[in-house]
């Protein structure tokens, strides 16, 4: 049986979510504040997903993600407010929220898009994408997924769990263009009509993982107009297929 926290203040909210979670299957339990809920993780209870409204006294949602996500927690999230600005849905994204629900919800919907959270949580094989191995190797790099480490030479670096989802949906479209409406779709589970900056935040946080100089990125490459691609082994730039004198004429001019 599945487990969810719901963090909600309003009674008749998280009662009746707790109602209709409960008809479906899944355990849940409320907790009316920030720190409760942070209290309940630190605690040891376990729960596969959290519904947490944004606007809650104390610490706000937004904060609890960012909070929960520095500890090193990366249970799904699914934030329920009634602030659907594209900047707040950025906001809750970025924050590390998988995601953002805006008040009123259809219930059906909702459950449905709650279970979609779920199964997207388990690493899959690629639907849209070849199978990616939990451990992937790619010019001296290495993550390991199941970790979510990237490791480059002798160091090793965190991701957090929406970098490696991401990264993870790349790689299994490798060399394909991706469109940044289809990331958020098939990474987040958002609606198309979502703002898609969130998307670009992530991909610079992980060209600074990843790429040697972020600023001429040779895995991670923008398509202009479209979205992204990723690519294993690069070319070798110009100036390197160049040699000898054929090198030193191509610069000086």
């Amino acid at each position: 049986m599945k487990c969810v926290l719901i963090v909600e203040d309003e009674s008749h909210i998280a009662r009746g979510l707790q109602y209709n979670l409960e008809a479906e299957g899944f355990s849940t339990r409320i907790a009316e504040t920030g720190e409760e809920a942070l209290e309940l993780l630190a605690g040891g209870y376990a729960f596969h997903a959290l519904l947490v409204d944004v606007m809650l006294p104390g610490i706000d949602g937004f904060e609890v993600v960012r909070k929960l996500r520095s500890r090193g927690c990366y249970v799904p999230v699914m934030m329920l407010t009634a602030r659907k600005r594209p900047e707040d849905v950025v906001a809750g994204l970025s924050a590390g929220a998988d995601d953002y629900v805006p008040k009123p919800f259809d219930l059906e919907v909702l459950l449905a898009r709650i279970r979609g959270l779920l199964r997207r949580h388990r690493w899959s094989s690629g639907e849209r994408g070849q199978p990616v191995p939990e451990t992937y190797e790619f010019n001296g790099r290495s993550v390991d997924f199941s970790r979510q480490q990237l490791a480059v030479g002798d160091e090793v670096r965190d991701l957090t769990l929406m970098e490696a989802k991401l990264l993870h949906h790349l790689i299994a479209n490798e060399g394909r263009n991706v469109s940044r409406k289809s990331l958020l779709q098939d990474v987040w589970g958002v609606r198309e009509d979502t703002d898609t900056r969130a998307i670009d935040n992530f991909i610079v946080r992980l060209r600074r993982s990843i790429e040697p100089e972020p600023s001429k990125p040779r895995h991670l490459l923008t398509v202009r107009g479209v979205g992204y691609r990723f690519v294993a082994e690069p070319e070798p730039t110009l100036s390197r297929r160049l040699s000898g004198a054929a090198a030193r004429r191509f610069r000086r001019q």
